[in-house]
């Protein structure tokens, strides 16, 4: 080794390719081949030239002859100063950015050492665990660290220990399991563990936080969620795994578990209101888990048991909180959940022949109201039809609102069952001209409700603000049906009123619901309960003058529905189209993060181009000191992220960087402050909470284009974040809905408000013909 310019420290000579002599000297020369300082173990620092074609394993072994270290170059590997190994991916990025560099114990030797150290369980322990939770995120180190049984090691630390080092297992054990591979081996006596863990009220924070990320990926490590998976599914079941595959567990697989802590889920709830926020979002988002993946065997019974316990209390509670600003996208994901629960139950048949559940409730509702069942001769019974209902068939009332109509129904009635008693047997005293259907509203009620708020289809829901009143349905329509009844008495209604007074619900619905992210509930049930019939009639005429009454009518409330997912299909395409097209975006600085300050890495430059690859499995992307042409394809973006490993897209979550100047009017920047947030900024968090990326739009088109088409990717649907995204499906509905009506209109087609099956054949003599123009000529 030779001394350079009278530097105390040794320099190492030029590390080249043999294969690349000449190239060598002359990138010295030209400065290309920059300068990087490495030390050992001893302390001893370096600093040497390494060539970029090399690989690490050649460097290492250079360095192990230049140094001449008597242990063999298999025995270590190099580290930046933030401790992330180097590898062939990333050398060339080290040697180009200069990054002082350590020669450290290679990863087979780490992971050796690690799990001696969990099997003697001395006092070590502790910190072995700590460089556990750190290593074990790589790949290298969680291959030499499995292949040594380290797993089980880990395992029995989890099963043996409590406190600090609990947390600290559990938390490498998080950490391993957002690797796609190495966990397919755990039993249900794990499972079982972690779920009392969490079942325990007495477990602390630190230890609950990554027992809940656990049991989140068991329920998200479904057969039918593998995107590796091949094998297509049979009639009696998903796919099932290949042998290997982590996604083998499944809700079914936790869930089992979960049956034997009866306490979990209430605890689980009762933790939406810690105050520690980090334990709120991760117990949200196993609740969110739980409901986008809970299958159908266990679907009533899960739902069921959450409702129980008073789940969107909770959330709503949270919603009202000063410090959910963590919580926001979460929140929201929870309301598209409960989307799609509405819209299951408002579509699943009522059935009291076959669902025990519904007959149960069924009968609940005829026995609070007091009454008897009267036959009109001796086959025909007189039961239902006092009810309000049109006919005896009680299914068939349900058909267009289902369970949902039935549950809403029944909550009416337990809210109040005496005047439940009292409403029915008043209408029964009037002449039947004069009874209003009290069953027949309710089921209106419901489908008014559920066409204010959307319930079209699963997946499908782009509230961008919180909405306490849907997560509160059932008073909603107590409320709503306690309106129609006041206004029928009100206005001396008939039976030929009904459709009258169904549009007259329909126009306080929307007013009593306005502004629902921050109106105060009080109000709504002033509107509801103090209204007086002749101010509400007065302003649905003025609205009536603005809108044709055509719009209210059956056949065209499903064409709307129909168009709103197309559009939602529509505009999820084009945002995908732009993700396709990449972008660039300036990198964020995390105001909050709830990963230690040991395993925070940060982007060095500020710029950052992104682009999702044509499988929609990876967003690629390159850090760039300035921004610069970027070819079309891949070639130019180095990184990758797996979009299986978002968990959530927040937003609000960066800042950007302090050096960033004023004058460069494409970032920006909302205050001067370096720490304030930009309204513009979003995070991909990871299962673990950890954040994937932190970025920052340079304007607002672009952030709704990425926040909701990256949601919209995701696999569990996760929700609209941007309001530009919400009024984009709005409009393209209206406007597809009023070319609809115009072809229509043109033609003077009346639009029935209601279709009515036609008798059926007498006979079955008869066959479908072509239609002449359907003929070859």
């Amino acid at each position: 080794m030779s001394e350079e310019g009278g530097s105390r420290r040794p320099t190492t000579p030029t590390m080249h390719n043999p294969q690349t002599n000449g190239k060598s000297t002359s990138q010295a020369k030209s400065g290309l081949v920059p300068t990087n300082n490495v030390t050992t173990k001893e302390g001893l620092t370096v600093r040497t030239r390494i060539e970029p074609s090399l690989s690490v394993d050649d460097v290492i072994r250079q360095l192990c002859i230049s140094l001449k270290l008597k242990d063999p170059p298999a025995v270590y590997a190099l580290r930046d100063e933030n401790d992330e190994l180097v590898t062939n991916d990333n050398l060339r990025k080290k040697i180009k950015g200069k990054v002082n560099l350590k020669l450290v114990n290679a990863p087979a030797i780490e992971a050796a050492e690690i799990v001696e150290k969990l099997a003697s369980r001395d006092g070590k322990l502790g910190l072995a665990l700590i460089s556990l939770r750190k290593l074990i995120r790589e790949e290298q180190f969680a291959n030499e660290f499995l292949s040594r049984d380290g797993l089980r090691e880990l395992i029995d630390v989890i099963n043996t220990s409590h406190g600090n080092t609990l947390a600290y297992a559990l938390t490498a054990m998080q950490n391993l399991m957002e690797l796609d591979y190495g966990w397919a081996n755990l039993d249900n006596a794990f499972i079982l563990k972690v779920v009392q863990i969490l079942s325990s009220e007495q477990s602390p924070i630190n230890v609950c936080r990554p027992a809940t990320a656990i049991l989140k990926k068991l329920v998200e490590a479904d057969p039918s969620s593998a995107s590796s998976i091949n094998a297509a599914s049979t009639s009696k079941g998903p796919p099932s795994p290949p042998p290997g595959s982590v996604y083998r567990y499944g809700f079914d697989v936790v869930y089992e578990q979960m049956r034997k802590e009866k306490r979990l889920l209430e605890t689980v709830v009762n933790r939406l209101g810690s105050a520690d926020t980090t334990m709120a979002l991760y117990s949200m988002m196993l609740i969110n888990s739980l409901l986008a993946h809970a299958s159908d065997p266990r679907w009533d019974e899960f739902i069921a048991e959450l409702e129980q316990l008073n789940v969107r209390k909770a959330v709503i509670r949270l919603m009202s909180s000063h410090t959910i600003e963590d919580l926001t996208s979460c929140i929201l994901d929870f309301q598209a959940n409960i989307v799609r629960v509405t819209f299951r139950k408002k579509t699943t048949l009522v059935e009291p022949d076959f669902e025990p559940l519904h007959n149960q409730a069924l009968q609940y509702i005829w026995e609070k109201s007091k009454l008897q069942e009267e036959r009109e001769d001796a086959i025909t019974p007189i039961k239902w039809r006092k009810l309000g209902f049109e006919t005896e068939d009680i299914g068939h009332e349900f058909r267009e609102v289902g369970v949902l109509g039935l549950d809403c129904l029944k909550h009416f009635v337990e809210r109040d069952p005496d005047y439940w008693a009292k409403v029915v047997q008043e209408q029964l005293s009037r002449s039947e001209e004069r009874r209003c259907p009290i069953g027949k509203a309710s089921n209106e009620v419901t489908d008014l409700l559920s066409e204010h708020w959307a319930i079209y289809a699963p997946g499908y829901s782009t509230s961008t603000t919180f909405q306490p009143f849907f997560l509160n349905f059932h008073r909603v329509h107590a409320l709503a049906l306690h309106f129609f009844l006041r206004m029928w008495n009100e206005s001396g209604a008939s039976s030929d009123d009904f459709p009258r007074l169904v549009a007259l619900t329909r126009s306080q619905v929307k007013v009593a619901l306005k502004r629902e992210n921050i109106r105060p509930w009080h109000e709504v049930e002033q509107e509801f309960l103090e209204s007086e019939y002749r101010a509400v009639r007065d302003r649905q005429m003025q609205e009536l003058e603005m809108e044709d009454d055509i719009m209210s009518k059956i056949p065209i409330r499903n064409l709307r529905a129909k168009l709103y997912k197309e559009s939602y299909e529509f505009v999820r395409q084009q945002r995908i189209h732009c993700l396709l097209e990449g972008a660039w975006f300036m990198n964020g600085i995390p105001l909050a993060t709830t990963v230690p300050r040991d395993t925070l890495r940060r982007p060095t430059r500020p710029w950052r181009f992104l682009r999702l690859d044509a499988s929609l499995k990876y967003l690629h992307y390159v850090d760039s000191a300035v921004k610069f042409p970027v070819r079309k394809g891949l070639e130019d973006l180095p990184e990758r992220i797996e979009i299986a490993m978002i968990s959530e897209v927040a937003t609000g979550t960066c800042a950007p960087f302090p050096h960033i100047q004023r004058d460069q009017t494409d970032i920006p920047l909302g205050s001067s402050s370096p720490l304030l947030a930009s309204s513009l900024s979003f995070s991909l968090l990871s299962t673990s909470g950890g954040s994937l990326a932190d970025q920052i739009a340079p304007d607002q088109a672009r952030w709704a284009d990425w926040t909701d088409g990256l949601n919209m990717l995701r696999r569990d649907g996760g929700h609209v974040a941007s309001q530009e995204t919400e009024l984009f499906v709005q409009a393209l509905t209206e406007i597809g809905l009023k070319i609809k009506l115009l072809d229509l209109s043109g033609e003077k087609v009346e639009i029935p408000s209601g279709l009515v099956a036609g008798p059926p054949p007498s006979n079955s003599d008869f066959f479908f013909s072509d239609l002449a123009y359907d003929a070859p000529a």
